[in-house]
């Protein structure tokens, strides 16, 4: 069974990582959540659920603005040829969300470890993200190192890429 928004809480209080919630309406879209967020300081996460060719899965955490080019991800993430979105049913097995609520956070339901997780370098340039708190009715910010800790804790390494094609090693 999926973990529900006060379940990721418990655990990320539970890690010591303090956040803050925003309850608002129903989002699907970076355009309308840039149209309805207000001032959330820190930087803005769009997500992606895609699969590979041979089947593996991966969650792209990018900064909002980022383009996504989906021809030529697969090269740079170590994908078997070029990248789908993955299917609803995908969604909800592995990250417990529904379509129109993907989120970082979702890797907490990824309890087999069948979904690598893909962040957007520019991601790290800021102090605080924000992202959907397994629910697209809410943003919750995080400070990038408690995301970082909160990957880690799910035994959820990010791959940590800049988007124009170039993997960073080792980065923190």
């Amino acid at each position: 069974m999926a973990a529900t928004r006060d379940e990721l809480m418990t655990y990320l209080g539970g890690l010591g990582i303090e956040v803050s919630t925003l309850d608002h309406p129903a989002l699907f879209t970076v355009a309308e959540s840039q149209g309805l967020r207000g001032e959330i300081a820190g930087g803005h996460t769009k997500n992606l659920f895609v699969k590979d060719k041979k089947g593996r899965h991966f969650l792209v955490v990018a900064e909002e603005s980022r383009a996504v080019d989906l021809k030529s991800l697969h090269k740079v993430i170590g994908a078997q040829g070029r990248l789908s979105f993955a299917g609803g049913e995908a969604m909800m097995e592995m990250l417990g969300v529904e379509p129109g609520s993907v989120t970082a956070f979702g890797v907490l339901n990824d309890r087999d470890g069948r979904v690598t997780v893909v962040l957007d370098e520019g991601l790290l340039a800021h102090d605080m993200v924000n992202c959907h708190p397994l629910t697209n009715a809410a943003t919750t910010t995080i400070a990038t190192d408690g995301l970082m800790t909160f990957f880690r804790s799910t035994r959820h390494e990010p791959l940590v890429v800049r988007l124009n094609g170039e993997t960073l090693e080792g980065r923190d």
